[in-house]
């Protein structure tokens, strides 16, 4: 059975602080007992800057960064090096320095695919899912669909979404590695995700939220609420599951 843990902290910059530090303490754990490991980035506000703490984190330097696979949970079918992508953003906040000063291959950098007519580009997101799919596959355990992921970090919207899987969403209950979503009610409307089912593989799950805007469905998901409602109740690792939060999404 998953453990599920609660962890508070005082506002988003320590929030963001710790789970950095946490995040680089589980990949040094992985790495004393094999290779490779794999880790599933978030974007969003503290995602971004969890990212920007990792870089600049004494910590850093002790991952062998050569032994990392990097990924993401969801992402903005946009043209590459737009702003809003979460790639890009992950990018200039570390993963750029990364494969420049510490050894991250670019080969073991896995974004999904962009908006665009050229090599590597797609035409629609599920042209883009269907090749993310085929990406893990490749990476994954014999007769898995996608890696074990030794962390798998989300955020969660005010709604309760999570990845780009919103309330009452037709991808909610899609099946496969990956989706093609249309319609998104936070923009842009298009857009790419891993579903529950590749999530729920992962053998821990950390979701990461900050505000007090947060703290209904946060409190909802935690209570168990209706997935078609909170779907970040679905959340969940086979070994492990962290909500990670400040003072506010927690609703102290």
């Amino acid at each position: 059975m998953s453990e599920r843990l609660v962890v508070v902290h005082p506002d988003p910059d320590v929030l963001a602080q710790a789970t950095a530090a946490r995040l680089l303490t589980r990949l040094l754990d992985v790495q004393s007992v094999r290779r490779p490991a794999h880790v599933v980035l978030t974007g969003g506000t503290v995602g971004i800057k969890t990212l920007a703490e990792v870089a600049a984190s004494p910590l850093r330097g002790a991952v062998d960064w050569s032994g990392v696979h990097v990924w993401w949970g969801d992402e903005r079918f946009l043209p590459v090096g737009h702003e809003d992508r979460n790639e890009t953003q992950a990018r200039t906040a570390l993963l750029d320095d990364l494969v420049a000063r510490s050894g991250l291959p670019e080969a073991h950098v896995h974004p999904m695919a962009p908006l665009g007519d050229e090599e590597g580009e797609a035409s629609s997101p599920e042209e883009a899912a269907d090749a993310y799919a085929r990406e893990l596959a490749v990476h994954a355990p014999a007769g898995q669909p996608a890696p074990a992921f030794d962390v798998l970090l989300l955020g969660m919207g005010p709604d309760g979404h999570v990845a780009s899987l919103f309330p009452g969403h037709p991808g909610l209950d899609a099946s496969g590695a990956t989706v093609g979503v249309h319609g998104s009610p936070k923009p842009p409307p298009e857009r790419v995700s891993l579903t529950f089912e590749t999530i729920g593989g992962a053998q821990e799950v950390w979701v990461v939220a900050a505000g007090a805007e947060k703290a209904d469905q946060a409190a909802a998901a935690l209570a168990g609420g209706p997935v078609t409602q909170v779907p970040a109740v679905r959340a969940v690792g086979v070994h492990r599951t962290l909500w990670l939060l400040d003072s506010a999404a927690a609703g102290a």
